[in-house]
């Protein structure tokens, strides 16, 4: 332990008592998320020439926020804790208790998208497009929130940058949640913003977002703690790794149809 290394307090997790209504710095860091998408997405109608509607996009976003909570917290139930789910199936209903995965999440969006897109007659990649930049702010968000509550703590380091955190015992760690601030909120938020300055093929967008999420998130668990009882699985791999490579295997593949489809020569009718 180096006397330069920064011991990170003890943070009350209850940011605001409003009576007997506690709220949490994680639920803060969800409402700053999704008021943050709520204004980029208006900013995006407006810019749409009519193709979308503030009206659609708030509808888009109550279906993207309700997949965010009951994927997020399924794919922690199914991908993290799935034994405890087998013992007691009501735990897949303790939302309270915390626990939420990123990977459900995705899926929870994907498939609000699908359901959006099918109901209001809209190209489902179109959809994607519209809504993964107004992601990276939220994930920004949330990881700061896991910071304050000194949770998902990195792993032990001899680096200066190392922090002690509350109940991860007397070792530096690395602060992965701030890693993931930079890479998975921060970098992939300019990343997105830059490439949506110019018009892209169908898809192009989701890909560039699942992309890039997945590269960053198989980086920062070299320096994230596995989960204790999951631990190292196949390869020497992290439950988030295996989880992030099927993203990049999507992304890459949604880049490559996009602009395929949009260099392909059109064959006009006689």
């Amino acid at each position: 332990m180096s006397a330069s290394n920064f011991v990170l307090p003890e943070i009350d997790p209850v940011a605001i008592s409003l009576g007997p209504l506690d709220v949490r710095w994680y639920g803060l860091m969800y409402l700053v998320g999704f008021i943050f998408a709520f204004w980029m997405s208006n900013r995006q109608c407006d810019r749409s020439d009519g193709v979308w509607t503030r009206e659609n996009a708030s509808d888009l976003l109550f279906y993207g926020f309700m997949g965010v909570i009951l994927g997020g917290r399924a794919g922690y139930v199914f991908f993290y804790q799935f034994s405890q789910f087998l013992d007691n199936p009501l735990y897949l209903f303790r939302i309270w208790e915390g626990g939420m995965s990123f990977h459900g999440g995705v899926v929870g969006v994907i498939t609000a998208i699908i359901f959006y897109a099918l109901k209001n007659k809209r190209s489902i990649l179109s959809v994607g497009d519209f809504i993964v930049p107004l992601l990276p702010v939220g994930l920004g968000a949330g990881r700061i929130g896991n910071f304050i509550n000194s949770e998902l703590w990195g792993r032990v380091t001899d680096s200066p940058f190392g922090i002690i955190f509350p109940n991860a015992g007397p070792l530096p760690r690395h602060p992965s949640q701030l890693y993931e601030f930079a890479l998975e909120g921060v970098v992939l938020f300019v990343i997105l913003l830059l490439f949506i300055r110019k018009p892209r093929p169908a898809g192009s967008v989701a890909g560039v977002f699942l992309l890039g999420y997945g590269v960053f998130r198989i980086i920062v668990e070299f320096a994230r703690e596995p989960d204790a009882h999951l631990g190292f699985l196949t390869f020497g791999l992290t439950m988030g790794q295996i989880l992030s490579i099927p993203m990049v295997i999507a992304g890459i593949t949604l880049i490559v149809l996009g602009y395929q489809r949009q260099s392909a020569p059109k064959i006009k009718g006689k």
